[in-house]
């Protein structure tokens, strides 16, 4: 109880010494609020990022693995020329990797190119062009919000067909609804036979927006898929894990590509937890960078919270002799200041925390590709934070009022 008296106490010392020096008590609390709203705000928009970037992947189930060229987290002794040397997988090695594999439930090739589009009058110079096989939704999740995808016999024949994104049926077409429209890539004329949902553009991805996707039977009329930065895409058969999986596509793959028993795979199998740990590497580093930038900040904070506290220990010098000659402990008068600090401090960052509540909104409302959110952990981060730099910048105050003799506190001027 005697706990709860004084913290409501000292809550309303800091909310007289607001009051009374609005001033002074803010220009004091600006570098701790300086402070904490860098750390919030920079931990905001790397959270926004990574949240965003890993959004761009959800397509992708964890259960496939993409045989490449290569890796996707390069690294070690392995020479970068061998990298180079290394064949671009094809539609024949899936073909003849389909035919070996037990432990698969689908397999998929897929290529890619940009390359323009035309409607009319209407051009996009420069579109991707995604060139698939028939089975590749049975590996990957597509969304497609008009029409269809491609069948068996259509892929095969490699009928002149696609599934369009929504910016470029918007932009082909000024509409969403173009199922049954043609539109031309180098001279071939293509039918649309499905659109696909509309994703948002963000600022690292565009999604699916702005693809085309095509069979990669007739793609090759019109581009060369081989060379396209290629992928086999391999599905698990349920109850497989990841692992057992890639052990078989080695072992199936090095006879597929007849490879002798002392020379290195001269391919990559690549799965989405390597791009998540790539990812979560990379973010930890911009966390970092936005901790060094803040503490410098927080220091300046807490000198000037210091600095308050010293005047606030001088004004209530009279005070504070009076307690103590009613019979108050030191260490009563020592955390009724330390308390008086951490006050200020979450004055400061409950200001900081509205001042990123704004920014968010800003960013949200003007739609930059971006879409910010704060997360309730680095909320309370903050709170830590000026909790730790209350009681680090009112430490040296409170014991200076701690230590102060009765009579003499009660005698002076101050």
């Amino acid at each position: 109880m005697l706990w709860m008296r004084l913290l409501r106490e000292s809550f309303l010392f800091a909310w007289w010494a607001i009051w009374a020096n609005k001033l002074r008590t803010f220009l004091s609390l600006l570098g701790v609020m300086v402070g904490i709203f860098m750390i919030s705000a920079v931990f905001t928009v790397v959270d926004s990022l990574e949240d965003n970037l890993k959004d761009t992947f959800n397509m992708l189930d964890e259960d496939v693995l993409f045989v490449q060229k290569w890796p996707w987290a390069a690294g070690g002794d392995y020479p970068w020329w061998k990298y180079v040397q290394r064949r671009e997988p094809t539609q024949r090695d899936m073909e003849s990797l389909a035919a070996r594999m037990h432990s698969a439930q689908a397999l998929t090739f897929q290529s890619g190119a940009g390359m323009p589009m035309e409607q009319g009058n209407n051009r996009i110079e420069s579109s991707r062009i995604a060139a698939v096989t028939h089975t590749y939704p049975e590996v990957i999740s597509l969304k497609i919000e008009q029409g269809r995808f491609f069948t068996e016999a259509e892929g095969r024949a490699g009928r002149p067909v696609a599934i369009v994104g929504a910016e470029i049926a918007a932009a082909l077409w000024g509409r969403s609804d173009v199922v049954g429209e043609t539109f031309t890539i180098r001279g071939r004329k293509l039918e649309v036979i499905g659109v696909f949902e509309r994703e948002g553009a963000s600022i690292i991805s565009d999604g699916m927006d702005r693809v085309a996707m095509l069979p990669i039977d007739f793609a090759r009329r019109v581009m060369d898929v081989e060379s396209g930065g290629g992928a086999i895409l391999i599905k698990a058969a349920e109850g497989v894990s990841n692992e057992a999986l890639a052990d078989e596509v080695i072992q199936h793959f090095r006879a597929v590509r007849r490879l002798r028993p002392e020379e290195d795979d001269d391919f990559a199998i690549n799965q989405v937890d390597m791009l998540s740990s790539i990812i979560d590497g990379i973010f930890a580093q911009f966390e970092i960078g936005g901790w060094f930038i803040a503490i410098f900040a927080i220091l300046v904070g807490c000198f000037s919270i210091a600095n308050i506290m010293f005047v606030s220990v001088r004004e209530r010098t009279r005070i504070i002799g009076v307690q103590k000659a009613i019979g108050a402990k030191s260490t009563f008068i020592l955390t009724q200041f330390l308390f008086e600090a951490v006050a200020l401090c979450l004055f400061g960052a409950g200001f900081a925390l509205v001042a990123i509540e704004v920014l968010i909104a800003v960013v949200n409302a003007l739609d930059l590709g971006l879409q910010l959110a704060i997360r309730p952990g680095r909320i309370a981060v903050a709170v830590g934070v000026a909790v730790l730099s209350g009681l680090v910048a009112g430490l040296a105050p409170a014991q200076t009022a701690a230590r102060m003799a009765p009579v003499d506190a009660m005698r002076s001027n101050g």
